[in-house]
């Protein structure tokens, strides 16, 4: 089970890398192009500017989770740092537990959200934005599952942190 759990998270994370690096891309070159539209041309691409932000919105919640997968959130461990081992990993314990009670919260609200506003359109691009919203419960799915991985590998001694 832990294995498995791990893998899954490991190969999750490297398709959200992938996708990263594609909105990221993409991102780019959308702006540019508005650059060079506006300044070169003279004319303006009127959804250059909301695509860019949904894209930057995506990029945010994708990015936060393989940060937290690759355990590169800022983090204050002064405290922990001068625990016992046993303390240490008492508090790792209860860190999980109430990261993917955060996570399990980002999921129920998000979905309730983005079918709050499942009527409501995008004025440039015509989309309808319970599509950039599902990004809230869809990292929270991915960020539930990393956490998962973390606390099972904690539990059973086979984390590759620490």
């Amino acid at each position: 089970m832990t294995s498995f759990l791990v893998r899954t998270s490991d190969r999750i994370n490297r398709g959200v890398e992938y996708s990263l690096f594609g909105l990221g891309l993409a991102m780019a070159l959308t702006v540019a192009t508005q650059v060079f539209f506006r300044y070169v041309l003279n004319q303006s691409l009127f959804w250059s500017e909301e695509l860019a932000r949904f894209m930057l919105v995506w990029l945010t919640f994708l990015g936060t989770s393989v940060a937290y997968k690759r355990r590169a959130h800022p983090g204050v461990d002064i405290l922990t740092r001068r625990l016992t081992p046993s303390l240490r990993k008492k508090a790792a314990f209860t860190i999980h537990v109430v990261s993917l009670g955060f996570f399990l919260v980002m999921i129920v609200y998000g979905v309730q959200f983005a079918y709050f506003v499942r009527l409501q359109i995008s004025p440039a691009l015509v989309m309808p934005k319970w599509i950039i919203l599902s990004i809230i419960p869809f990292s929270g799915a991915i960020l539930f599952l990393h956490a998962m991985a973390f606390l099972v590998a904690d539990l059973t001694g086979t984390s590759r942190d620490r």
